[in-house]
Formats: structure tokens, C-alpha cells, sequence
């Protein structure tokens, strides 16, 4: 791995750390006293997390911001900057009106600011620095990790360049604008109209409910570093688990003749795989019997990438990489999986919003950042969805190292005009771009839940050119397109079985939402859920058997993926298995653990008899009113239809519909066959909208009325389950349809506890 970079200047094994706290302190940020007498503090927000007494203007984010093009010489600017708030159309500050703390935004309480800007506004950022001497003879790059939205850039008080998006990085050579003598200065004007016809996310300036407080500004680290007239701007690499190669292209920002590359690759620090070749084009680095990475076990190797003019060692970064392909293919039954290096694995996640009560967008510190990802593993999953926001390169960085697959939402916004699309997919273009080099990311989300959606399978498309090595989920929820990878359902709280198709894998890309607020740990006095629950008891015991559910869904019906909602609570959406401040955890890690990541699968859980939630399983079937006998084994039905289960409506709560039944009465027939094991403890697996009688062997077994929307489990009626043996029996099912939704389906399964039906008239 590249080594860390914790302050602005390069890094030995003889400098110490009170060494590095002084250097940043008085290049970077000015003594001590200074800060004081400019009496900046810390806002009080409505929430803050333990790390936020950590941060203060000599540590804001000291850590190297790029860790997979890093170079040795570089300066933060992070820190204190002078603010102020202008008219849109004010083209220069006479006055500044106070601090801000640069990189949290202007919004949160640690910038030190916390005010909202208005779309009409424009937000002004000013500081000094010093080049240093040893640069005196290089290019200068000032480089920019995020900015929330529109920004012009000046130096000495000349305008650089301009940048629109908020999510990408970006830079500039200000060479030709510095004085190389004394103090420069920077200027950074921002508008940000939040709602405008731009991505945003959940971004609101009225948040409530799953929308959230606004980020403007400067949001991620800003820094300095001197360079070569010709250097590396980018890297492109691509692996290729299969012949054995890395795929290293190095973007370099001259086409000079004779500019060489030389990529070498290192295990543990010894070197083993080197190429060498022109700049700009695609080289294979050849890595035999690679160390593959999985969540398992996230092996990275380093890259060290040098380039040469005419012999000359002209620029050199480090960088790393991970050995991982994932695809699609057929399990044993046929069934569509996705898989990680050719294996089908089951991918359990979070949603993850990425947003924190004291910085909004930023985490206070590198050690929160790292935390949310930690958690996780711990609890079990090897998968988050990072939802509608794109985050630091950290961020990514700590999933590559730890071992998280990530699901990357492209951030979402109106698309309603032509000019709103285009930087749509101009923002787009560059996150697949900026991303491309995390083995974590595994799958890019184009659109959430029909949001803005628009051209989808033209962007699916675009989309598959431009990273051939990673799944595209076309939307997730609601709104598929059937283009793209997988098909990809929405369940509150569910979970629900999603139908795969031939091609696409079947995942679960929300479910779960159970809420809870924790006293002490909220943003306000308000809170919401998708499923309220009592206590932490009744959390715990809900969640473990939604878990469970997906396992099974996993195991007997084809489901590659689920996400549950979600890592953390957001202001005052408590569904987090995380209070929002990060000092609760609502599951006990213990019990939750081994359910979540299926070490503790549903041994105790037979199928018996499948449902539609195992896939396509066959019933007879009539609409007309059968004779007197029908529920009995030698009752002749061969004129009855034939269909797959369920049956009902489509759009029905907690269905799936397979064949259409539109009128007041169905009735059901379906012989199966039982071994020994299976004569005791069943329950039929039950969902019904509306009056439902469940017969085995011509006795009836089950009654209920009403309706539910979602699947419950009923122990039969004692006669009728002794009516069960060994080989052949028949189930018999009638279910009677009032008005609205309609839906009925049945399994047998044993020794299994789910949450009782949620909704009945």
C-alpha cells in the first residue's frame, strides 16, 4: 500500500509528530495564538459526534486526500479561511465577514459558520499561503476535492478558471499567477442554487423526511503540489483476474514524444510484475498467480509509477490496486447470480446516505469516515449501497482496505432541461471516471426509484462503454427498464423474493427501515420510521428475522443482493442501525452478527413445500365454481388450468404475481410429496388479500379473513396435519376477493418463526 500522508510536506521515518503538529500549525495555518485571537469556534448544532472536539484549525482532514495517485510534496490548505456572503452578481469582496473551517461546508456546525446560502448568493473564501522554496522551479497545482457547485478560482486576484459540479474533483496550474515572493493569495466565489436543474442528491432547502440539510461550498480537502511541465495526471487501471494482467494507462497532460512509463507492482514490498511504455497508452502489467480480493480478505497491491523524458526521471506517483472481476452467471439451477472472481457470493448491505449531524457532507475526521465502514464489517455485511452522494476518495479508500463492496448511486436531480441532462451526464462521466480505480465499487446505480429518470437504456449503454468491467443497475426500485444487469426491487419493511430474469440477477435494492429514536441521540424532537418498533428488544427481533428472510430468499428463490435502510440514522429519519451521532448501536452486534452475514442460516427452516417466494412453483387452478369434493386427492381436475404462484393482482402489498386472477373466487390444487423429516412442526407460509381456507388431504387446515401484505406463518389445525405421510399429499386452497388488491399464495416450510401479518381488515 501506498504509505499515508498525514501532513503537507513529505514524510520520513525520522520525523515525529509533534514535528508534523508544528509544521502544519505555522506553514499552513499560522501559531497558535493567532487562531485564538481570531476567536473562531466550533458551532452548536442540534447533534455532534464524539470526534467533533477533536477538530480545530490545526488538524481539518491533515491526511492525504488522493491515496491512489499520491505524490511526496504537497501542502494543505485546509484550515481557517476568511468568508462572506454576497449578492450573486458581486464580481469582488471588499470586506470579509468572518472564519470559516475549510473543508466543512458552510452549512454545518463545524465550518464554525453554519448558515444556509441562498440561490441568489454567493459564498467567498480567501487565504494566504507561501510557496515553498524547493518548488521555486515547478509547475504548481491546486487541486480541489469537491465543491457544492458552481466555482471560480482566483489567484493574486486574477481569475484562474471555473468548475461546475458538485461531487468531482478538479484542478488547476496556477503557475502563471503566482509571485514565487512572499504571501499569495486565493479566492474561491461559490453559488449553489441546491434545487436547481442539477444532480444534488438528497439535498433539500426545506429538509424533512428523506431529504436532509443542503452542503454548499468547499466540502472536501483543497491542497497544493508542485509537479513537472510534463507529469501524470490520471490513472487507468483495469483488472483482469483471467489472463493474469493489470491494465495500467497513465494519463499524462503532454503528447511530447519520447514520455515513458514504468509501472511496477509490489506484494508485501517486493516487486512482481513491471512494464514499460509510452504515456498515454494502455500497457499490460503482467501479475502471475494473483492475490485475488474479496471482502474476505482484501488484498492490494502497491503500484509505484514512474515517468521518463529522454532517460530522465520526470514525475512519480504510488498508487495501489486490487485483482477482482465481478460478473453474472448461472448457478447450478440455472439461476442468474452475481459472482466475485467467477464464485457466486451473496452480497448483505446498507444504504448509506453519507451524511453526519456536525459536518453534513464531511466527516469531522478521517477516523469517523473509516468508522461507518468498520461497523459494518462488524455487523456483518459485506456490501453498502452509497446512496444518491459521492464521497471522499477515503472513503472508497477504506472500503478497498477493509473489504466492502460498494454500490455507487450516480447523485440525482431535476433532468428537466436539456441543459440539466447534459450536466447530468457531464457529472456522471466523471464519477464513473474519478471511481473507476476502486476494487470496492462493484456496480454503478444510474437511477433511484424513477427519479429524473430519463434515456435509460441509451445511458445503460453509455454507461456499460465506458467501464466494461463493473454491473449497471438501470433503477433501483420501481422503475426498471429491462436493460442492464440486474432487476432491482424496492420492499419497506419486506424483504420480498425479486423475480430475476434469464440475463439480470434479482436483488433487493431497499428494505428494512425499521425506526427507532433514541433519547439524547436525535436531531430533533421529531422522528420517523418505515416501521416504528417499541424498544430495542422488539428492533433486534424484528431485524433478525427480516435477515433470516433474506437468506432464505438467497438460498430458495434466486435473490443475488440485499440492502437494508439503513447504516445510520439522518436528522430525523431513525431507521439507522446507527444513531445518527454514531454513539448507538440499535442491534446487539452478538445476535446480529452471525444472522446477518449467514454464518447462522435457517437450519432450523425446511421448505417443505416451495411458495412463489421460492421461484416458479405450479398450481391447478380454477375461477369457476368446482364441485363439492374438490380439496379431495381423487377429485379429477384435469380441466382446471395450470399456473405459476402467486396469483392475484399486480401492484398487491407484499406480492408476487406470476399469474393474473382478476375475479371474486380462486381456487387452488397442488400434490406434493413429504419425507419422514418433514411430518412434524410445519407451518404453512401464508399470504392472502382477502378471505383464505387452506385445505391437506381434504381437511382443512387453515382459515383467516381479511387481508395482510406480506407473507406470516399459521400452524395448521391439528387434524388436518395429521393427515400428513410419507409420499404424495394434495393442498387445496380457496380464496374469496372482495374489493381492491388481490393476491393468495401458500408453502409449507418447518420450524420458523416470521413477524406476524402486519395489516389486516
Amino acid at each position: 500500500m501506498a504509505k499515508e500522508k498525514k501532513s503537507g510536506f513529505r514524510i520520513n521515518r525520522v520525523t515525529t509528530r509533534a514535528t508534523v503538529a508544528a509544521w502544519v500549525m505555522l506553514m499552513v495555518f499560522g501559531v497558535v495564538r493567532t487562531v485564538v485571537a481570531e476567536g473562531w469556534e466550533v458551532a452548536k448544532g442540534p447533534l455532534m459526534t464524539r470526534w467533533a472536539k477533536e477538530v480545530n484549525p490545526t488538524n481539518a482532514h491533515p491526511e492525504y486526500p488522493r491515496p491512489q495517485l499520491v505524490r511526496a510534496d504537497w501542502l494543505n490548505l485546509n484550515g481557517l479561511w476568511d468568508y462572506a456572503i454576497t449578492p450573486g452578481g458581486t464580481s469582488e469582496v471588499k470586506s470579509y465577514q468572518g472564519k470559516i473551517l475549510v473543508p466543512y461546508p458552510l452549512e454545518s456546525a463545524l465550518s464554525g459558520v453554519m448558515k444556509h446560502l441562498d440561490e441568489t448568493n454567493k459564498l467567498w473564501y480567501r487565504r494566504t499561503f507561501t510557496v515553498p522554496r524547493e518548488w521555486s522551479d515547478r509547475h504548481v497545482r491546486l487541486n480541489f476535492g469537491a465543491v457544492d457547485w458552481q466555482t471560480w478560482i482566483y489567484v493574486n486576484g486574477k481569475e484562474v478558471g471555473a468548475h461546475r459540479g458538485g461531487y468531482d474533483a478538479f484542478s488547476f496550474d496556477i503557475s502563471e499567477y503566482l509571485k514565487r515572493e512572499g504571501e499569495e493569495e486565493i479566492e474561491v466565489a461559490v453559488m449553489d442554487p441546491t434545487e436547481g436543474d442539477q444532480p444534488r442528491g438528497k439535498q433539500s432547502r426545506k429538509p424533512e423526511g428523506i431529504f436532509y440539510t443542503p452542503t454548499s461550498g468547499i466540502w472536501q480537502t483543497v491542497w497544493l503540489e508542485p509537479v513537472s511541465k510534463v507529469c501524470i495526471d490520471n490513472l487507468k487501471l483495469v483488472p483482469d483476474i483471467d489472463a493474469q494482467v493489470l491494465t495500467v494507462k497513465a494519463g499524462v497532460n503532454s503528447l511530447a514524444e519520447n514520455v515513458m512509463v514504468e509501472a511496477v507492482a509490489l506484494a508485501g514490498g517486493k516487486e512482481v510484475g513491471r512494464v514499460v511504455g509510452l504515456a498515454n497508452k494502455e500497457l499490460s502489467l503482467r501479475i502471475n498467480a494473483p492475490h485475488l480480493w474479496t471482502p474476505q480478505d482484501p488484498f492490494l497491491y502497491d503500484l509505484q509509477v514512474t515517468l521518463r523524458q529522454g532517460g530522465r526521471k520526470i514525475d512519480s506517483v504510488d498508487s495501489y490496486f486490487g485483482m477482482r472481476k465481478v460478473s453474472l452467471r448461472k448457478d447450478s439451477r440455472g439461476i442468474t447470480r452475481i459472482a466475485l472472481n467467477d464464485v457466486p457470493i451473496f452480497q448483505i448491505g446498507t444504504l448509506d446516505q453519507g451524511f453526519w449531524p456536525d459536518g453534513i457532507y464531511t466527516a469531522p475526521t478521517d477516523e469517523a469516515l473509516r468508522y461507518d465502514i468498520e461497523f459494518l464489517k462488524q455487523a456483518g455485511f459485506n456490501l453498502t449501497r452509497k446512496h444518491v452522494k459521492v464521497e471522499p476518495d477515503r472513503w472508497y479508500y477504506w472500503c478497498d482496505k477493509l473489504g466492502l463492496f460498494v454500490w455507487q448511486d450516480m447523485p440525482s436531480g431535476n433532468n428537466g432541461t436539456p441543459e440539466g441532462r447534459a450536466e447530468f451526464e457531464g457529472e456522471l462521466r466523471r464519477m464513473l471516471q474519478g471511481l473507476r480505480n476502486h476494487p470496492s465499487i462493484v456496480m454503478w446505480v444510474l437511477f433511484n426509484e424513477g427519479w429524473s429518470q430519463y434515456d435509460t437504456e441509451r445511458l445503460v449503454q453509455w454507461i456499460k462503454t465506458l467501464d466494461p468491467t463493473r454491473l449497471v443497475d438501470n433503477a433501483s426500485g420501481w422503475t426498471d427498464k429491462h436493460t442492464g444487469d440486474v432487476v432491482d426491487a424496492h420492499s419497506y419493511p419486506g424483504p420480498e423474493a425479486v423475480l430475476g430474469e434469464s440475463g439480470r440477477a434479482a436483488v433487493l435494492g431497499e428494505f428494512g427501515g425499521l425506526g427507532l429514536g433514541m433519547e439524547g441521540h436525535q436531531w430533533s424532537k421529531q422522528s420517523w420510521g418505515y416501521q416504528i418498533m417499541g424498544n430495542v428488544e422488539a428492533l433486534n427481533e424484528r431485524y433478525c428475522a427480516l435477515m433470516k428472510r433474506v437468506w432464505t430468499f438467497h438460498e430458495y428463490a434466486g435473490l443475488s443482493a440485499a440492502v437494508y435502510t439503513q447504516t445510520t440514522d439522518v436528522e430525523t429519519e431513525c431507521n439507522g442501525l446507527l444513531t445518527y451521532d454514531r454513539a448507538v448501536a440499535k442491534i446487539d452486534l452478538k445476535v446480529a452478527q452471525p444472522v446477518t452475514s449467514g454464518a447462522r442460516r435457517e437450519a432450523s427452516m425446511q421448505i417443505v413445500m416451495p411458495d412463489a417466494l421460492c421461484g416458479m412453483v405450479t398450481w391447478k387452478y380454477s375461477f369457476e365454481v368446482p364441485d363439492t369434493n374438490w380439496m379431495m386427492l381423487n377429485y379429477d381436475a384435469a380441466n382446471w388450468k395450470e399456473g405459476p404462484a402467486g396469483f392475484g393482482t399486480f401492484g398487491t402489498p407484499g406480492s408476487m404475481v406470476h399469474t393474473k386472477w382478476n375475479t371474486s373466487d380462486i381456487w387452488l390444487r397442488r400434490e406434493f410429496t413429504v419425507n419422514e423429516r418433514s411430518l412434524d412442526a410445519i407451518k404453512f407460509e401464508l399470504h392472502h388479500d382477502e378471505d383464505v381456507e387452506v385445505y391437506l388431504n381434504g381437511v382443512l387446515a387453515a382459515q383467516a379473513s381479511g387481508f395482510v401484505t406480506d407473507y406470516y406463518q399459521v400452524e395448521p389445525f391439528s387434524e388436518a396435519a395429521a393427515t400428513l405421510h410419507q409420499g404424495t399429499n394434495l393442498i387445496a386452497v380457496h380464496c374469496h376477493q372482495t374489493g381492491g388488491g388481490q393476491y393468495v399464495d401458500v408453502g409449507i416450510v418447518r420450524s420458523e418463526t416470521l413477524p406476524a401479518a402486519n395489516s389486516k381488515k
